[in-house]
């Protein structure tokens, strides 16, 4: 088979980045399983998507983003609904994907686009084009072509021996180019790259890079014009590095500041719910370590063990909490 071969320019600023991000993450890699909480993830995964759907203009603000993940009614355009709950969907699918499988980058575009397109999931069956005004930046590949260089990309992308950073970089402007879908190129791009940086380090997939890439909207689409007008992919790369390397220094920065990582998970891990404090201490104590038993937990806080029971099952119910497994050999996870 015809490989995929992208043309690009590995330059001092993009090993820079590189060497950069993978020092930021060796730091966070010590602290993540207590600065990540449910309550960090979560936050951050509403910033992902409000930021992503706000570059394709969605009009819905940070706060009705967040009030639709938790189940409450906004008012809007119903299309910028209709798109938030899918991008909730396809989030929570995106993890289990297999970022090299045609079916399941496809099977993701459904979600993303369902009931906002007649062809969601399916390559775009005719020519398109990207307009500034009425001046056009890019005109894709032939739809007929399309099928081909999918196939070739996504085998470029498993097997290519660039570092894994680079890589995704280099694979979101390529799909860009490609645009192989009728519509939901962008938001698709960002999230298979973020897909295909989780499988270099979990931790990739609870930073919101999206949300850089709005704070510098401009920049980004002027470095996709300029990799098409050079036929140099590495000035987009460099570009989205940078993007990362702010949101990995981010991240450590307020560690370190003491602004993320507080053992304590109040009430907005389920938004809308009030909780005891005595709750919020039992579920602190599961997200740091879901092989605790009840009667541990019973020690730990002073307390006896029916209460502990009592407040399990009050959490459960909520669906707080799930028991995975076994009560002899399971775990428990922070929903």
């Amino acid at each position: 088979m015809q490989t995929y071969a992208p043309i690009f320019t590995i330059t001092p600023e993009i090993l820079n980045a590189v060497y950069e991000i993978a020092a930021d993450l060796e730091r966070i890699d010590i602290i993540r399983e207590k600065a990540l909480t449910p309550q960090l993830r979560k936050e951050n995964r509403i910033k992902t998507i409000h930021s992503s759907l706000w570059i394709e203009a969605n009009s819905l603000t940070l706060a009705q983003v967040t009030d639709i993940v938790n189940g409450k009614r906004v008012s809007g355009p119903k299309k910028d609904i209709l798109e938030v709950k899918n991008a909730i969907v396809a989030y929570d699918e995106l993890l289990e994907r297999n970022p090299y499988q045609e079916k399941d980058l496809l099977k993701q575009h459904e979600l993303l686009m369902n009931e906002l397109i007649s062809d969601a999931g399916k390559y775009r069956n005719s020519g398109v084009g990207v307009f500034d005004g009425e001046v056009p930046v890019h005109i894709a590949p032939p739809h007929q072509r399309v099928p081909m260089l999918m196939s070739q990309l996504l085998d470029w992308a498993e097997n290519a021996k660039l570092p894994q950073v680079v890589k995704s970089c280099i694979f979101h402007y390529e799909f860009e180019f490609i645009h192989p879908f009728s519509d939901g190129n962008g938001r698709m791009g960002r999230m298979w790259q973020t897909l295909l940086l989780y499988r270099e380090n979990p931790v990739f997939a609870w930073l919101p890079i999206e949300t850089v890439i709005a704070q510098n909207q401009q920049e980004y689409y002027r470095a996709l014009r300029r990799s098409t007008h050079h036929n140099d992919s590495g000035i987009f790369a460099q570009f989205m590095l940078t993007a990362i390397k702010q949101a990995t220094a981010e991240f450590k920065e307020k560690y370190q500041k003491g602004e993320i990582g507080n053992a304590d998970v109040n009430a907005s891990v389920n938004a809308g719910v009030k909780l005891s404090k005595l709750q919020e201490k039992i579920i602190a104590l599961i997200a740091k370590n879901g092989n605790i038993s009840q009667s541990e937990i019973a020690k730990k806080l002073k307390i006896n063990a029916s209460t502990v029971y009592r407040n399990i099952e009050k959490l459960k119910q909520l669906e707080i909490i799930e028991r995975k497994g076994s009560d002899k050999t399971g775990v428990w996870v922070v929903k």
